[in-house]
């Protein structure tokens, strides 16, 4: 097969190779995807970029977690209906050394939602993290129907999944974001109301929940994080996917004194069962008519380095695609 992979670490130009690689085959449990469109996200970049200092896990890496394609081969214990339905899967490239940057991948059937009628490979594709992350987010700390839940980046790929998760879940959604631009998307999404993220972001959602908000998604979490406890609710929740600095201080007695709750989310860990839940609700969302993510680029395998270029430096508002 042909496929893209990275043996050191480091910038995409100088790392992302071009290659053929023998097919895989699926393991029992396991099985193989003919990969139409496969995902980029921040996650795959750090990886690449030894952003967490962790280095190599595995001698050879094929980038990319998310993908979709057809299911064209199945390995032992799994139904013959697998065969040549139209999926997307997340967490290829998970504690896994190949990811979706190829003309095929394997992984457990457990990582592979249907994809539903009408809704496109391209699509599929960006589902994976930001939908399994932001529906964690969502539902880590109980249940938000009746609860008002604050997002902040709300038109980011998480924030969006987001939004409409909590909307389609009963929570009365504010959305967070930079500029009036954004307004209509999150509005799209399902937001109730928007607020602008500068010097007026506390007295604009005080004006819209003044005894506080129930439970906030952060992106941001050390540049948010005062704000947040000011405007949370007593007994009220953070759930943080996603921080601008390594080390954030945090602010503990006033925490304390609200009995806040904090959760931290890493995706690659969530447990099994939130995961088949979220591509559920997710498969769910599409299939009632939430039309998903822009697609802002389709750059074909071999130029997968100026595909990760403009995932780091988009040009574009839109999800990165690269096509194999």
């Amino acid at each position: 097969m042909r496929a893209a992979w990275y043996e050191k670490q480091g910038s995409a130009k100088d790392v992302l190779t071009l290659g053929e690689m023998p097919d895989p085959h699926p393991a029992a449990g396991e099985v193989r995807i003919r990969i139409a469109a496969s995902g980029i996200n921040p996650g795959d970049i750090k990886k690449r970029q030894d952003a967490f200092g962790y280095g190599m896990a595995y001698a050879r890496v094929i980038p990319h977690s998310d993908g979709a394609g057809q299911v064209d081969e199945i390995g032992g214990g799994v139904p013959t209906e697998w065969l040549g339905q139209s999926v997307w899967c997340y967490g290829a490239q998970s504690y896994r050394p190949f990811g979706t940057a190829a003309e095929f991948t394997v992984v457990p059937l457990d990582q592979v939602a249907r994809l539903s009628p009408g809704v496109s490979m391209e699509q599929g594709a960006c589902l994976g993290i930001p939908g399994i992350t932001a529906h964690r987010a969502v539902h880590v700390a109980g249940i938000v129907r009746g609860r008002t839940v604050l997002i902040q980046g709300a038109v980011g790929a998480v924030g969006l999944c987001a939004v409409q998760l909590a909307r389609r879940a009963g929570a009365r959604v504010i959305g967070i974001i930079r500029s009036s631009e954004d307004e209509e998307t999150a509005t799209k999404a399902g937001a109730h109301e928007v607020v602008r993220n500068d010097d007026m972001l506390a007295a604009g959602v005080r004006a819209l929940a003044p005894k506080g908000v129930d439970h906030i998604i952060e992106v941001a979490f050390g540049a948010n994080i005062e704000v947040d406890l000011e405007l949370l609710n007593m007994g009220g929740s953070i759930a943080t996917y996603a921080t601008d600095r390594e080390t954030p201080q945090i602010p503990f007695w006033p925490m304390v004194f609200k009995n806040t709750r904090l959760f931290f989310l890493g995706s690659d860990d969530f447990p099994r069962d939130a995961k088949v839940l979220a591509a559920k609700d997710l498969n769910a969302a599409l299939e009632d008519g939430w039309s998903g993510f822009d697609v802002a680029e389709r750059i074909p395998l071999p130029e997968i380095a100026r595909a990760h270029e403009l995932a780091e430096h988009p040009v574009r508002r839109g999800r990165v695609i690269v096509i194999p």
